[in-house]
Order: structure tokens, then sequence, then C-alpha cells
């Protein structure tokens, strides 16, 4: 058996996960990245508006993929580059996601996977105050300079996966799962003509404005600081039926800052995910997502929340809790 996978990473033009504008992937044979390949794409027709959080973020604009394949066209490159490896993504939820919904919205079927999520082993093999993809790939000894570009990001993904396949003597995927007590998991094939996803489902009666689309209720902000105490809301049980696999399932959440949707909302997809959603941080707590547009080098330039301060005295006591950005949240349950 051998260190064999490849290393996926895609960016979106909107909230929608099925709006891939650009994918990086890297193979590794033996532990080693043998072989990489990129790509620009529009996305699929009707999907492929360009919103501004997203274009801030990875600074592709429709006019740097006008003229390219729509990615319906492309996957059956992406598709064989991948060839019957497993996948591996940072927060794979979400770059699974994007397989699945693109096809299904371009009326295309799709593979079966199996899949690695090294947000989840990172979880269980390093301890970090945010296992976002920066801060993971400098446990992994990974340069990441251009966080956000989609090849430097699924070779970053590929550099931690093999950091910790070794720190835990596995030579292989299979060994590694198997010495962390994990099952691998997998994105079966599918069909849209049989079905489609919940996240494509939502993202088209949002075009038509049915009932699925929501009405974004925000506190407004306080000059100079955080916004105003959001109103908390019940606290929903975790949903016994959600996919174990998730990076959100059997974790107990809080939030803190303003976020895109409600609190409540937020609390409510959250336990969709299996996750045990709670209105303040204490020794139950293993993950706060964190609103206001806040991303994962906030933790070292000190603008936290008094929830995120408490965080990180708890994590320098040896409680094992993590800082995530809404934005990684959105991408865990599917979009905004």
């Amino acid at each position: 058996m051998a260190l064999d996978f490849t290393a996926i990473d895609f960016e979106t033009a909107n909230g929608f996960r099925g709006s891939p504008c650009s994918v990086g992937l890297s193979k590794v044979r033996n532990g080693v990245v043998v072989e990489e390949a990129s790509w620009l794409m529009r996305p699929p027709e009707n999907h492929d508006h360009f919103e501004f959080h997203n274009t801030r973020i990875h600074g592709i604009r429709a006019e740097d993929v006008a003229g390219q394949p729509r990615f319906g066209e492309l996957f059956p490159e992406i598709g064989a580059f991948i060839g019957g490896d497993i996948l591996a993504a940072h927060n794979a939820a979400f770059d699974l996601g994007v397989i699945r919904s693109g096809l299904e919205v371009s009326g295309l079927a799709g593979p079966a996977y199996d899949y690695v999520c090294t947000v989840m082993l990172s979880r269980r093999c390093y301890s970090l105050v945010s296992n976002s993809l920066p801060y993971a790939a400098e446990e992994a000894g990974v340069p990441l300079v251009n966080h956000h570009d989609a090849a430097e990001d699924a070779r970053a993904c590929a550099g931690i996966l093999v950091d910790i396949a070794r720190r835990n003597d596995a030579n292989s995927i299979a060994e590694l799962y198997l010495s962390l007590g994990l099952s691998l998991p997998s994105q079966p094939a599918f069909d849209p003509a049989f079905g489609l996803s919940k996240a494509t489902m939502s993202a088209l009666a949002a075009r038509t404005g049915s009932s699925f689309e929501r009405t974004l209720d925000r506190t407004p902000g306080i000059a100079g600081g955080w916004s105003a105490w959001p109103e908390e809301g019940p606290n929903p049980l975790p949903n016994p039926a959600a996919e174990p696999g998730h990076p959100l399932f059997g974790q107990t959440v809080v939030f803190t800052g303003d976020l895109a949707i409600t609190r409540p909302e937020a609390k409510s997809r959250a336990a969709e995910m299996g996750a045990r959603p709670e209105s303040r941080v204490t020794a139950r707590t293993t993950i706060l997502i964190v609103g206001d547009g806040f991303v994962a080098g906030d933790l070292r330039a000190g603008r936290l929340t008094g929830k995120a301060k408490r965080v990180l005295e708890l994590h320098a006591k040896g409680q094992q809790i993590e800082v995530v950005s809404e934005g990684e949240f959105l991408q865990m349950v599917g979009g905004a």
C-alpha cells in the first residue's frame, strides 16, 4: 500500500457552492506530489454571477473567466485527472458539495468518491486554536503564501495529509484511518434526473423567489467595534440522522458577532448537521463560530469578541476548542 490520493480545492463565484470559478488539484503518489493541474472556468449557467464577498477573497472576476468553458464542460478533464483516487480537501463537505451541486445544475450525473477531510484530521491530530488552512499548513510545515489560490490551497491540503499520515506512521489512507479508528467517508454517485441535493434545491428555489429564499436580518453594527447583542433564540437538538463524517457532527457550537444570517437560523443549520448549539462558551464548547467579517488571521491580530477571548483562555488551559469564521461555517452548511 502507498500514500496515494488527489487533493482538490475550489473557489466559487457566489454563496451557492455550485458556482465554481476555479479549481486546483495535486496528485500524490507515495506521499509526494507528482502532478498538478488548475483551471479557471465559468460557473454553470444561471449561477454565474460574481458576488463582491467572493471576489474580495479570491480575486477572480467575471471578466477573468469570460470565454472559459463552463464547469460542466470542463468536468470530464477534472474527473480524468482525479481518476479513481481518493479525494482530499480541507473542509471536504464544501468541495465535494461543489462537485455535486455544480454538476446537478448543469444537468449532469456525477461519480462516487471516497474522500478525506483534512479539517477533521487536523482536529484529531493537531492541537490548534483554528484548523483553517493557514494554521493547519503552518503546523504541517507546508508553505502557503497565496491563500485562496486554488492550486496553492490544494497543494497545502496535500502537504497536511502527508504530514498527518507521517505522524501516525501510516503508509496509506487506509492505514491512517485504521490507526485513528475512523471509517473512510464517501459521496455516492448521483444523477439529477432522480433527485437533487438540498443545497441545489435551495439555490434553485431562491432563483425563482419561492419560500426557500431567506431574508437576511442583520443587527446594525456599532461604529468602531462589534455589533449589538443579537437575539440568541432557542438551542435546537442535534439531528440524529446527520452524516457522522460531517465536520460539525458531534460538536458543541457557540456563535458570536454579527452573522449574515440570523442567530436562530445559524443554530438550526448547525443542528441539522449534527451539532449541539449553545448560547455561551463553557467547558462543553468545541467550536466557536465568529461573524463580523472575522478571518483566522484576526486571532493573531487580537480582533476578538469576549467569547473568542474566553475560547483562547480555555484553549491555553488544554481544552480542545476551535475558532471558525462565519465563511467557513457557511461552507460547511452549504452556502449563504
